[in-house]
């Protein structure tokens, strides 16, 4: 079959306004709680995209570690491409995709690193191989073979064999304060439903129906 007559037909459900919030961060939760209950793998894997100096955009999948009023929140290496683009251009786009839900949530703002006492805590609540794994990986930076990177790995648990490891400082997260939040459900015959949220200088947000 060729890849043009790949095609779903939505219909699991709507959107309207009368159902959505007038708060999108109250209707995120709503979401979010949904694709939890649903037990999706990964509910909370986002792809953020970036844009580095040089204009060119780039996109990995990350996972989501928190959001409340501030904003949302994950965790990563500072001197990644991702960090090395946040810091010449401090924007991101968010997307959420449910597939078996047929909603994705979009969501763009400004981004700035939390303060280190929150990274701190978070680096402490993760596994500790997670934590050998951050302190030895100059992530998207070139190695010569996997190799390398194992006994790089190794060294560091022998070096810490008597002592936990701690957060380095080339680690930690980011907060996007969201500008724009637009909620996608499918629909029968493409006539999506989309809903976008628009922050206002006041505080609030504006809301629109978006033609699919």
């Amino acid at each position: 079959m060729p890849i043009s007559s790949l095609r779903q037909e939505y219909s699991r459900a709507s959107l309207s306004e009368e159902d959505a919030s007038a708060d999108p961060l109250e209707q995120f939760g709503k979401w979010f709680e949904d694709a939890r209950r649903a037990e999706l793998p990964d509910p909370n894997a986002m792809s953020v995209a970036t844009v580095g100096a040089h204009g060119l955009p780039s996109n990995r999948i990350l996972l989501l570690k928190g959001f409340d009023r501030r904003g949302f929140t994950w965790f990563t290496n500072y001197v990644s491409r991702k960090g090395r683009d946040l810091n010449a251009n401090p924007h991101a786009a968010l997307l959420f995709y449910w597939a078996e839900l047929e909603r994705q949530v979009s969501i763009e703002g400004r981004v700035e690193k939390i303060d280190a006492a929150e990274s701190d805590a978070y680096f402490m609540s993760r596994p500790r191989a997670s934590r050998l794994g951050a302190l030895v990986s100059a992530q998207s930076a070139p190695i010569a073979e996997r190799a390398q990177l194992d006994a790089n790995y190794a060294e560091a648990v022998a070096r810490h064999a008597e002592q936990e490891p701690t957060r380095p400082a080339h680690w930690g997260g980011y907060r996007l304060a969201p500008l724009r939040i637009e909620f996608w459900q499918g629909r029968s015959s493409r006539l999506h439903d989309r809903l976008v949220y628009n922050l206002q200088d006041d505080g609030s947000w504006q809301r629109e129906r978006l033609q699919p």
